[in-house]
């Protein structure tokens, strides 16, 4: 069930399965993390949404970054800040209203929740937190159509072709698409879409 902007079923399934979900002993996206940190300053701002665990940031606070870890599950939020020792904010997607506020933010495997009539919208909000020239990584899982998987959480699975028709709603320095195959939660082959753009 969606209400527009958000998938209620898939915000349900990460509260009913937050405990599985942040101590199954996920790894930080290493070799993404690395190229994504290596375009900004050292003590650079990052706002990180679905952060999960915590694993990500925890690499990223451990390398001197000034982060903001969130997630838009509240027992999630709190999984991560025992983690990590400082506050994670408890933020869905279209409540981000900062503007001119990072240098970077980090957004892997979480925005491909959100339904493909909002995604655009949520881009603009992105695109508006982000200070000049700052960077913007997300990742999705691709396909030609939304539809959910074995848990019935809803995916937006877009194509590179769509995926860059949306970003190409706002102005960006440059964007990268790249296809990487992978897995996820549910532990299926997936190809994934990794986006990094660059704010003018």
């Amino acid at each position: 069930m969606a209400d527009g902007k958000h998938d209620i079923t898939t915000l349900d399934f990460y509260t009913r399965e937050a405990d599985a979900y942040t101590s199954r002993g996920e790894k930080p996206l290493h070799v993404q993390l690395t190229q994504f940190l290596s375009l900004l300053q050292p003590g650079a701002s990052i706002l990180e949404l679905g952060c999960g665990a915590g694993q990500d940031s925890e690499v990223m606070i451990a390398q001197g970054f000034d982060v903001h870890p969130t997630d838009g599950t509240a027992e999630i939020a709190q999984a991560a800040a025992l983690r990590l020792g400082i506050p994670v904010k408890t933020l869905l997607f279209d409540n981000i209203d900062a503007k001119q506020t990072y240098h970077g933010i980090w957004a892997n495997a979480c925005l491909l929740h959100v339904p493909r009539a909002a995604l655009g919208g949520i881009i603009h909000r992105v695109h508006a937190a982000l200070k000049d020239g700052g960077i913007f990584y997300a990742s999705f899982k691709a396909g030609e159509k939304e539809g959910r998987d074995q848990f019935d959480r809803y995916f937006n699975y877009p194509s590179e072709a769509w995926l860059r028709e949306v970003y190409d709603q706002y102005p960006w320095t440059s964007l990268s698409v790249v296809t990487a195959n992978g897995s996820g939660y549910d532990r299926q082959p997936t190809k994934w879409l990794q986006v990094t753009a660059v704010k003018p």
